[in-house]
């Protein structure tokens, strides 16, 4: 851990410091990075600035975002010092919930570990997956605590992500049997029918979104084998009829182009041991002129039910580059003018 010392200043009007020093030079390279890169990330975000000298950094700025750049500081450290790499994802993730470790208030045994320290922690095949804001915190919390759990905002948010982490971490240690992932094969512009080869070659570029977050978590050929032996399964809503989805891990995503009739066929196929996500963005819905969303049907109708949470993301909470939050909040805007 790095010591660090907060000084104020002596001028009111001037600027405070604080001085940390970090016992392991190597892992202060990495926390730095590739020309410095991270504390010019962290001196951007909070309007600080870092001086770096030898084994110490120098923080200079307002008080409260010093503080703020030394409880962000030392939190990469300790992960460093854990033997994990630090990303600019990761400097953002410590910045926006602020170094909070709040306890999670689940309680499960087996699923203490995934979120010690009050830290969550998804862990899969491939990768240990985190949220990187407090939505999507909450978000992962409900998900374990819940058997049917709503995550509702704009593109890349991580809704659909996060879910099949932790339906893959839930396979994985044999909470379920199978993992599930829909969506409806709506068409928005081109045409299903002219597009060349069987069914499955006309729906998969529908689903791929699906398949991208599943090879993200697990070993390529491992998921082809788990297709193979239909312990995943990738197919569109309309496949769902007539199933009683038992012992399994279901995702639904881009329900916002579900009809209600589709909606409500999907949530009665809850079975016993499932656990079920319904993903959708309010902003994008490709159905035709007069046919209402099945997901705006389902968050009026399911709102006070217990044990069905719903998860609101915002702007705040893309995690893709930082101009889809800006485009995302330029047609909010738009759209509350008009």
């Amino acid at each position: 851990m790095p010591t660090s010392i907060l000084t104020p200043p002596a001028d009111p009007n001037a600027l405070f410091q604080a001085l940390l020093e970090f016992p392991d030079n190597r892992l202060l390279i990495d926390l730095c990075g590739e020309y410095d890169r991270n504390l010019a990330r962290i001196e951007q975000k909070l309007g600080v600035q870092i001086v770096r000298r030898g084994n110490q950094l120098v923080v200079h700025g307002e008080e409260s975002a010093v503080k703020e750049a030394q409880d962000v500081l030392e939190s990469l450290y300790v992960r460093l010092e854990a033997g994990r790499d630090v990303e600019s994802g990761d400097i953002d993730r410590e910045i926006c919930m602020g170094g909070s470790d709040a306890e999670t208030g689940i309680q499960d045994g087996d699923q203490l570990e995934m979120f010690r320290g009050g830290k969550v922690e998804i862990k899969t095949r491939k990768k240990l997956v985190e949220p990187r804001t407090d939505a999507q915190k909450t978000y992962v919390q409900n998900l374990f605590a819940n058997e049917l759990a709503f995550g509702i905002g704009p593109a890349g948010t991580g809704k659909t992500y996060l879910a099949v982490a932790v339906g893959v971490s839930m396979f994985l240690n044999g909470d379920v049997d199978r993992i599930i992932l829909s969506r409806p094969a709506v068409e928005a512009g081109e045409r299903l029918g002219f597009l060349p080869g069987d069914m499955k070659d006309k729906v998969d570029p529908y689903m791929q979104p699906l398949y991208d977050a599943l090879n993200d978590f697990l070993p390529g050929k491992q998921v082809a084998k788990l297709i193979e032996e239909k312990r995943i399964e990738i197919a569109p809503l309309a496949f769902m009829r007539g199933r009683t989805l038992a012992n399994a891990f279901v995702v639904l995503d881009e329900a916002q182009n579900a009809t209600s009739m589709q909606m409500k066929m999907f949530l009665t196929r809850l079975g016993e041991g499932s656990r079920m996500v319904i993903t959708g963005d309010r902003s994008q819905v490709d159905l035709p002129r007069g046919v209402s969303s099945g997901l705006h049907d389902a968050e009026r109708l399911l709102q006070n039910i217990p044990s069905i949470s719903f998860n609101y993301f915002t702007a705040k909470d893309v995690v893709r580059h930082p101009l889809v939050a800006a485009i995302i909040e330029a047609y909010e805007a738009e759209e509350a003018r008009t």
